[in-house]
């Protein structure tokens, strides 16, 4: 039994999700009048008419109105028939805007409980991985490469950064570790073998890309960055890392980062880590 005051008025949230969109609803308008005059109790998580039955039995003898967010269409309408035999005011959340919607989208509404939850879920992780790949690119913090879901591999400008932005776009935790030939590897890179993806590309290809990048800086083409010996040196050094590893190599050669990244999350969602 409720033991709500029984000289308040009282809404009664029913939700089969966790009903916070009613209840902002019904605060919003009870602010409209006294919110302290109104008793507001939730009741999340409905899945079966058992519970529907035991809700509204409680409102017996209160003052009470019943706002409701169900979409499963068999509790919407068992409520809706208590609700009418036992006289009470209910006010139906979803329904004005689900039909609306689906008049404008010319399609049926999935009819899936917590699906805004699902999608903030979602939203929260893609935030997450994107501080993530931030945090963690060009090897800035080694400690982070245990944490990562995937950490890539290669000499510079291979587009490990812009590889790793797109997949924490996909909410995949991306590291990523340049290698150089004077810098030794960082020893937390061997301890996640399972988790790298090494990436090469054509050293003329690159020798192209290397001179326009550093155009776009203001400097000499002739630096040593974008000379071919040094090219293949880095290439060289990173083939030897790589093959330490043991790890997938990908050629990213005249690929689109989209193309790169379908590849690496084939890898990962196939398992295919160190087969």
């Amino acid at each position: 039994m409720s033991i709500l005051d029984k000289n308040r008025p009282k809404v009664f949230v029913v939700s089969d999700s966790l009903g916070e969109t009613a209840e902002i609803v019904a605060k919003a308008v009870a602010s409209q009048f006294n919110l302290s005059d109104i008793e507001i109790r939730r009741f999340p998580y409905v899945n079966n008419k058992k519970q529907v039955k035991e809700i509204i039995s409680q409102s017996e003898g209160y003052n009470c109105l019943i706002a409701y967010t169900l979409v499963i269409p068999e509790l919407k309408e068992y409520l809706e028939e208590l609700v009418v035999e036992m006289g009470l005011e209910a006010v139906d959340i979803l329904s004005p805007m689900l039909r609306a919607m689906e008049r404008l989208l010319d399609r049926p509404p999935k009819l899936e409980p917590g699906l805004l939850r699902k999608l903030d879920e979602q939203y929260f992780k893609r935030v997450e991985a994107i501080e993530f790949a931030v945090r963690y690119d060009d090897g800035k913090d080694p400690k982070g490469l245990v944490k990562a879901d995937i950490v890539l591999v290669g000499i510079s400008r291979t587009s490990k950064t812009p590889l790793s932005m797109y997949l924490a776009h996909k909410r995949i935790k991306c590291a990523n570790v340049p290698l150089v030939p004077e810098v030794s590897p960082p020893e937390e890179l061997y301890q996640v073998k399972n988790k790298v993806v090494g990436l090469i590309i054509d050293p003329n290809h690159l020798y192209e890309i290397r001179k326009e990048r550093l155009k776009s800086l203001g400097l000499t083409s002739n630096a040593n960055y974008a000379a071919v010996e040094r090219i293949i040196k880095e290439l060289e050094y990173s083939d030897t890392v790589m093959k330490k590893i043991g790890c997938p190599v990908i050629n990213v050669t005249n690929k689109a980062v989209e193309e790169t990244a379908g590849t690496i999350m084939e890898i990962f969602y196939g398992g295919k880590f160190n087969e």
